[in-house]
């Protein structure tokens, strides 16, 4: 280990520096995830985060994830060019997740590059109530770009068909998609169960018995949509459950995950299924799973600062006032550590000075309220709207996202964190270093240990009395980080990916394709 870390130091310093100065080292140290066998991106082996410096950081970035670029018009146009349309299956709005936002800015950029047909396929309203997920309130819903189709076939069949009603539905709905499409289309799932298999069952039948034309199929795995079901099924014996998950996945033309964390823990379920039944899914898995970060609306944030006539309207209608709260916006989940917040929140500098602002809804949510609702410095919004959102992020004093490990759910990414980050305003970002969260934050932002309400005190003061010109320069360098994650780079790097549609090759001239 001690001969790895001293090569990564020598290749860092060889290779020069993309990152700003480090207060212990000279020159600049850049971190790197130099090989699948060693990761450093959630533990400080590099060197010793000190916590009571603000500019005490290293920025971890994997050389083997390459960072999308904005694209200009030619390749905007170069993109229409390549693919004529996009059908995403997805849970979408009003379901409260990262894979909705991501399928709406998918789709705007997919539009926005050209292309002739795009369609958003997820599931009706009322099942979507049913299901018990969070939802935000229907009419906080924004609206898509015309041209933009969100499609939410009925269940088809009747009593005897005891499951499965929607999934032949969604798949049926997608081949007809299919089938009325001209020129060359790409398919993608965001969440992969059950959804890969509803586009493939698709994709297998039109493609089969249907018009044929070039169909590329994109699967983006979160990581618990993948591990959770391999896990179980392992626990209970149940193997071929977790065979399927994984031989879905990698039906794909392009399995991506939406960090190098993730990806690892695909590949850690892939290897244990190998060992189970002697297959060989590890080894597939980490040859072929890309990286696609979750993409962005980069302009909806960096653009508020232009408006804040609007975000002083927004606080005032909340009875807030502009670095007056400390946010957290997020599902109210225990993995989120919201009642960790609370408490670190009352012991700090911060209490009875700055207000604690918790927006969004979940299963704590009843349990928070009892926490919380006789303490008039602490607020809790069911109501908030993706506008609305992106203001408050702007106008914080801080916002936290202190979330921890559970068996029920890590934080693979962290696209909240990515948000504030572009936000913008005074309010740095406090969170821990769980998951692919690290990933999110390029390490712009004040850590403490995941769990530790004593830490997260700490980090709460540590934010609390940092100077502005601090707050400042974190701020514009987390928002310089956070462009990498623009929705036009995400998809053309997605795109970029597939490689060149048949339809191209056919034409192009001999010399072009040796």
């Amino acid at each position: 280990m001690l001969k790895k870390i001293a090569l990564l130091f020598f290749l860092a310093y060889t290779l020069g520096s993309v990152g700003e100065a480090q207060p212990t080292y000279s020159p600049p140290v850049t971190a790197c995830l130099i090989s699948d066998n060693f990761v450093i991106r959630n533990e400080a082996a590099i060197a010793p985060i000190n916590p009571t410096d603000v500019t005490s950081r290293i920025r971890i970035v994997n050389a083997d994830v390459p960072t999308p670029k904005m694209p200009d018009d030619a390749s905007l146009q170069a993109l229409g060019e390549r693919f004529k349309n996009l059908i995403i299956m997805v849970r979408a709005d009003p379901i409260i997740c990262g894979h909705s936002t991501e399928a709406r800015n998918l789709a705007e950029a997919a539009h926005a590059a050209g292309l002739e047909k795009i369609h958003i396929v997820s599931y009706p309203i009322d099942t979507l109530k049913e299901s018990g997920l969070p939802l935000k309130p229907l009419a906080s819903v924004q609206s898509y770009s015309q041209g933009i189709e969100v499609d939410r076939p009925e269940p088809i069949g009747d009593y005897k068909v005891l499951d499965g009603r929607l999934s032949y539905a969604i798949s049926g709905h997608m081949i007809d998609l299919l089938n009325s499409c001209e020129g060359p289309t790409i398919v993608m799932d965001l969440y992969i169960v059950p959804h890969g298999m509803m586009v493939m069952n698709a994709v297998d039948a039109q493609q089969h018995f249907g018009k044929r034309g070039r169909v590329a199929t994109i699967a983006e795995a979160v990581g618990s949509d993948i591990t959770n079901v391999v896990n179980e099924a392992l626990k209970t014996g149940q193997i071929g459950a977790a065979q399927l998950v994984l031989s879905n996945y990698l039906q794909h033309e392009l399995p991506v995950a939406v960090s190098a964390y993730t990806r690892d823990l695909i590949v850690e379920a892939g290897e244990k299924v190998d060992a189970m039944i002697g297959t060989q899914f590890e080894q597939q898995l980490r040859e072929r799973v890309k990286i696609s970060y979750p993409a962005i609306d980069t302009s909806k944030y960096v653009n508020i600062e232009k408006h804040p006539v609007r975000v002083e309207e927004a606080l005032k209608e909340r009875g807030l006032e502009r670095d007056g709260y400390i946010l957290f916006l997020s599902r109210l989940a225990r993995a989120k550590g919201v009642d960790d917040l609370i408490h670190a929140y009352r012991a700090s500098d911060s209490y009875g000075i700055k207000k604690l602002c918790i927006c969004g809804n979940g299963p704590e949510s009843e349990r928070l309220h009892e926490l919380s609702d006789a303490d008039p410095n602490i607020m809790i919004l069911h109501d908030v709207g993706d506008e609305e959102k992106a203001l408050l992020m702007n106008g914080c004093a801080m916002y936290c996202l202190p979330s921890k490990a559970r068996p029920e759910c890590t934080e693979t990414f962290g696209i909240a964190i990515a948000e504030k980050m572009l936000a913008g305003g005074m309010g740095p970002v406090v969170t821990t270093r769980t998951g692919g969260i690290p990933e999110a934050t390029g390490d712009q932002c004040l850590y403490h240990e995941a769990g530790n309400v004593t830490d997260l005190t700490r980090a709460l003061d540590e934010a609390f009395n940092t100077t502005d010109d601090d707050r400042r320069k974190l701020s514009r360098d987390a928002r310089e980080f956070a462009m990498r994650f623009d929705r036009a780079a995400v998809f053309g790097n997605l795109v970029s990916m597939l490689g060149v549609p048949i339809e191209s090759k056919a034409s192009a001239p001999a010399e072009a394709l040796a």
